[in-house]
């Protein structure tokens, strides 16, 4: 049983890491630059003509996003069996709070085809002006993104328990927990930044992310060779129980 589990937990290390690193790929041509790289900030005409001029950028950028919603599920149940040895009620709120944060980013993902709807057809023309339109597109963008910040609190808080559980174990190096506390953090204080800031925020998530990133990598590198056995767990069952 306990080979069983090592093995379990290693290939659910390996699905966690590399889900991250090409989750962070997605994202990355999903959000910065097939969206956000053809937005000009209060710019609704130059906007609209951007993304009508890179429609196929645009609609392969929502699919990179809906993908970051699928492999959203899939780590979540990936580090809840990576990080349950440690504490299972802890890693299991861990992996609900990043399902409820990707069902809100999949609400977010949405505005974004509303986007293409509202400039790919003629049909609204009949009922509002061109720059109605514009202006209607523009708010769909914007709404991604309110409602991302929003999300990004509950990703948070699912980040400082992976690194309160990271720091916890035995097969984890300490200051990858704390560097996720801190990734964790960061994006807490966006979320409630946005919302309280009366100016464009600043987000500190730029850089305290590095925590994400060293997870993904010693996941794929190190995972592989986790070992509940001769790790060190804590043979404590309450500990373990969580």
């Amino acid at each position: 049983m306990a080979v069983q589990s090592d093995a379990s937990i290693r290939n659910a290390s390996v699905v966690a890491g590399g889900g991250l690193l090409l989750l962070s790929a997605l994202a990355g041509f999903g959000n910065f630059v097939a969206v956000q790289g053809l937005v000009s900030p209060g710019n609704a005409v130059q906007t609209a003509n951007d993304i009508a001029d890179s429609a196929g950028l645009f609609r392969l950028g929502i699919v990179s996003l809906l993908l970051v919603v699928a492999l959203d599920v899939v780590i979540a149940w990936a580090l809840f069996r990576v990080f349950s040895p440690v504490s299972k009620n802890l890693s299991a709120l861990a992996a609900l709070l990043r399902l409820v944060y990707a069902g809100v980013f999949m609400v977010a993902v949405g505005q974004l085809l509303g986007v293409v709807r509202l400039l790919g057809s003629d049909h609204y023309l009949a009922v509002f002006s061109a720059d109605q339109l514009h202006a209607q597109a523009l708010l769909e963008i914007n709404a991604f993104s309110d409602l991302w910040h929003a999300g990004l609190s509950l990703f948070g808080l699912h980040l400082i328990i992976i690194g309160y559980l990271a720091y916890r174990s035995s097969y984890f190096p300490k200051f990858l927990g704390v560097l996720l506390i801190i990734a964790g953090l960061g994006y807490v204080i966006d979320s409630f930044g946005v919302a309280l800031s009366a100016h464009s925020w600043q987000d500190v998530s730029a850089f305290t992310f590095l925590g994400e990133f060293l997870l993904a990598l010693w996941l794929v590198i190190r995972g592989r060779r986790i070992t509940l056995g001769d790790s060190g767990l804590r043979e404590n069952p309450m500990a373990v129980a969580g």
